[in-house]
């Protein structure tokens, strides 16, 4: 839903529009009491430095109260059999001077950056976070542990690597991260080829000391679940996926679910 024409770089405003009109649709009343798109993620090219301030402050503007910032995904892999991501992004984009400054006008406008990549870039994660500590950053789906080309088969070895990079990432009070994203066909689970999909259960243990090792280097107050559909639906549905969590946090306090089901994600995106 990006718009037609006019600038490239405002083009992205479009899907704020849009999502904003799905806001008010639904804000109406007569879809009945969910109100969809009470916070709105886009996406605006962190490439342009501190001109990318004017395309926030369009995003603002056009989301009516209801934007809260962007994501602008950074998968890169050395390996051809690692697909990156849709924006196409160089090695090492993370730590290139523009795009700091990109992400430092987020943390000007009070807005939030979704950091999107793989788990070999975590430590590049870590150095812009401490390059721009005033800007909120969410890390996507784990930090995103891959399984599969150089990685297949090596889920122990990937696992490791990652709990190290994840500690030392947590360490930066900026960040928090979204628990989930795990049943994509990139990652360390072979759930999508099964002949059955998965139980609660069976989700719960795989996917339980990934989880896991998330809360207790951020803590629950930094952590939040997150069901990343349509993609995980390739390995489980909904309702199994949010049960298996409920599973996941079964032992944890009242106060620590709220936080991973509800609290955190209100803070972080100052939902009402």
């Amino acid at each position: 839903m990006y718009r037609a024409d006019g600038p490239p770089e405002m083009k992205p405003v479009g899907e704020t529009e849009f999502a904003g009109g799905v806001a008010a649709m639904s804000a109406s009343g007569i879809y009945g009491p969910t109100r969809a798109c009470a916070g709105i993620i886009s996406y605006v090219d962190m490439m342009l430095g501190a001109r990318a301030r004017a395309v926030l402050e369009a995003h603002v503007a056009a989301g009516n109260g209801r934007f809260r910032g962007i994501r602008h995904a950074g998968g890169w892999d050395t390996s051809p059999d690692v697909r990156n991501s849709h924006t196409n992004p160089p090695q090492g984009l993370y730590g290139q001077a523009a795009y700091r400054e990109g992400v430092a006008q987020l943390g000007v406008l009070g807005l939030t950056y979704e950091a999107w990549q793989y788990h070999p870039q975590l430590k590049e994660v870590t150095a812009m976070a401490r390059a721009v500590p005033q800007t909120t950053m969410i890390l996507n789906h784990c930090g995103g542990p891959l399984g599969l080309g150089p990685y297949a088969g090596k889920a122990d070895a990937v696992f490791a690597t990652w709990k190290t990079d994840m500690a030392e990432l947590a360490r930066c009070p900026n960040v928090v991260v979204k628990l989930g994203g795990l049943g994509m066909d990139i990652g360390v689970f072979d759930h999508m080829q099964r002949p059955m999909p998965p139980t609660s259960r069976e989700i719960a243990d795989a996917w339980g000391p990934w989880i896991k090792t998330c809360i207790e280097a951020f803590g629950a107050p930094r952590c939040m679940f997150e069901s990343n559909f349509p993609v995980d639906k390739l390995s489980t549905g909904y309702a199994v996926l949010w049960n298996a969590f409920k599973l996941m946090a079964a032992g944890a306090s009242a106060a620590d679910k709220a936080a991973l089901f509800s609290g955190t994600a209100r803070k972080v995106y100052r939902l009402p």
